[in-house]
């Protein structure tokens, strides 16, 4: 919290905090595992009052058996030891499954927010969207613009659930723990009397008083030292995050790194953000280094303070060993519980910044629920849209109430300068561009062919048939799909694991890519530069390959492509026109015939 804030502004910031992890608390206990979920944190609850019963037993133990060997009472002594024993015996079967319990409640609880979130970000192209507007500045992103995503997923949920529940169950035990205690040391502590001014006062509880003050006057020291903790722990959190992105960057396009001799200047990336790592991680410890002076110091003077203060009684008669000792042993309870703050400021600044990271992940979700979703779209037998309305996602205008039409049988080659959005006008017809408005009406059984195609790593038949499942093809299927693309050399490699997006050439991905449009026999096609990285020859049999299939199942191809030799598959053009400066968008689409300028 900013120190300059009123006292209102940082009631006000704390409620609007807690109100935001109790949104991140709630929905596992109140999901289809809320049962599991509530009976493991009922039991963890009951171990937890148990452990603190076990601890007052322990603290009566304290007197009779210290009292037995001021007393030189070995009958009493060695029946202590036996009572000790049975006690420490269910001492130690409640913490072993206490601990099981609560890391078993954690990990359930990790599980259903990561599936929670995974279904999340990987519904209605949530991830697709937030790579988008992560480096916009546009208006329409909210300023919701998570970085590494993949982090707060696998990372901070980790972090929260493990921190929520370690944090609350030590609060319940510290609260616990100071009712069952105070009273025991308020009538062990005795009153405090002294005069002053004449005047004889006695102060009753004197050791509870004294604990509340030193525990008070040690948290408030905590949290002024400590705060700075909170801001660290969350940027650190991120440059972690940025640092192991790029080398995942690295791993994903190392060819393209090796090939330009890149290494130098991805090393200085790297060295680049792992010093901001370093630099932020050098600063948290010297905050930390603060904060331990402090803790240290507290927890070394809270050992003696309560012999410091029951002493004189102790020497003067008025109580024995083993009562001095249960005076200490419960001072030593009561301080504990009062320390809660003091002892896990560090804990509590971590599962802060945590907590702040996953609630701007959630505010990101809630970002796009208003965002754009594109334009209006619905299944047709033709392609067609009326008022299209795209943008970039820095807000520049694109194209504006721009109009198209195709049916079955075209052969539509939409051309344009580079950087005229003929891949987002794409996009936009894939219903997956949410810059966008209007309505569009596209067919249902079609495939877009990226400029860059994805290949999950593992068996070929495996690449070749994504996003559906291999079983649903078979061996002659999938071979003559490879065939039909020019792959014969990867006929009989169908059951071979690899990483095809980075051991394949670019011509063998674009032909793996056409490959899976034969195996699944679309009616349309939307190739975008879908032969850029083939050599004439081949490119031409590619699309008469294409050709030949679309007119087989009564569909249509429509191709983004700068290659003539393309155009000849074609009979329609669709052109991307610049348009002046002061119109409402920067380009406009032109219809007309395969090789004439548009009108």
């Amino acid at each position: 919290m900013n120190p300059a804030m009123t006292l209102t502004q940082k009631y006000t910031a704390f409620r609007t905090f807690t109100s935001r992890a109790w949104a991140l608390t709630q929905p596992y206990f109140v999901s289809e595992q809320k049962w599991q979920a509530r009976g493991l944190l009922a039991a963890i609850v009951a171990l937890n009052l148990a452990l603190v019963y076990m601890a007052v037993l322990f603290n009566d133990w304290n007197k009779l058996f210290y009292d037995a060997l001021q007393e030189k009472n070995a009958d009493v002594f060695w029946q202590q030891l036996g009572r000790f024993a049975w006690l420490a015996g269910i001492f130690i079967v409640l913490a072993v499954y206490k601990f099981y319990l609560t890391q078993l409640l954690e990990v359930r609880w990790r599980a259903w927010m990561t599936s929670h979130y995974l279904t999340r970000w990987l519904a209605n192209h949530a991830f697709y969207k937030m790579e988008l507007t992560r480096f916009a500045a546009a208006p329409n992103t909210s300023g919701h613009n998570p970085d590494n995503p993949d982090q707060r997923i696998q990372d901070d949920i980790n972090q929260f659930t493990s921190y929520t529940v370690s944090l609350t169950m030590g609060l319940l035990n510290a609260v616990v723990t100071l009712v069952s205690f105070v009273g025991i040391l308020w009538g062990l502590s005795g009153g405090f009397a002294f005069s002053l001014g004449g005047s004889a006062y006695n102060i009753p509880g004197f050791m509870v008083w004294m604990a509340v003050l030193y525990c008070l006057a040690g948290s408030v020291l905590t949290h002024y030292i400590g705060r700075p903790q909170i801001a660290l722990n969350f940027e650190q959190q991120r440059r972690e995050a940025d640092f192991r992105h790029h080398m995942v960057r690295v791993r994903e396009y190392s060819e393209a790194i090796a090939l330009d001799r890149g290494e130098a200047v991805e090393r200085g990336q790297l060295d680049q953000r792992f010093g901001l790592v370093l630099g932020n991680y050098l600063d948290l410890i010297r905050a930390q280094k603060r904060l331990v002076w402090f803790t240290s110091f507290f927890g070394q003077a809270a050992v003696v303070f309560p012999f410091v203060v029951a002493a004189p009684r102790f020497f003067s008669g008025a109580i024995q060993l083993g009562e001095l000792m249960q005076i200490a042993s419960a001072f030593g309870q009561v301080q504990g519980a009062l320390s809660w703050f003091v002892d896990n400021y560090s804990s509590l600044a971590t599962w802060r910044a945590t907590t702040d990271r996953l609630t701007s992940f959630e505010a990101s979700f809630q970002a796009l629920a208003h965002q754009g979703k594109g334009p209006e779209a619905t299944d047709s037998e033709a392609l067609s849209s009326q008022d299209l309305h795209l943008e970039l996602p820095n807000g520049a205008v694109l194209l504006h109430q721009a109009s198209l039409h195709a049916q079955a049988g075209d052969r539509i080659l939409l051309r344009g300068p580079s950087g005229a959005g003929k891949s987002t006008l794409f996009r936009a017809l894939a219903g997956i561009w949410p810059f966008a408005s209007g309505h569009v009406a596209r067919p249902a059984n079609s495939m877009f062919i990226p400029q860059r195609p994805y290949f999950p790593n593992g068996p070929l038949r495996n690449a070749l048939a994504y996003p559906q499942e291999a079983t649903l093809y078979s061996d002659t299927e999938l071979q003559d799909a490879l065939r039909r693309a020019l792959l014969p050399g990867l006929v009989d490699r169908l059951d071979e694991p690899g990483a095809w997006g980075q051991t394949l050439s670019g011509g063998e991905q674009q032909r793996l890519a056409v490959a899976r449009v034969l195996l699944k026999k679309p009616r349309w096609v939307f190739a975008d530069e879908a032969t850029s990285a083939l050599d004439e020859a081949a490119e031409q049999s590619i699309y008469q390959t294409l050709l030949n299939h679309v007119q087989q199942a009564q569909g249509a191809l429509i191709s983004i492509a700068h290659k003539p030799s393309v155009a000849e598959f074609h009979t329609q053009q669709w052109t991307l026109e610049k348009l002046p400066q002061d119109t409402p968008a920067r380009f406009a689409l032109r219809n007309s015939a395969v090789g004439q300028q548009g009108a």
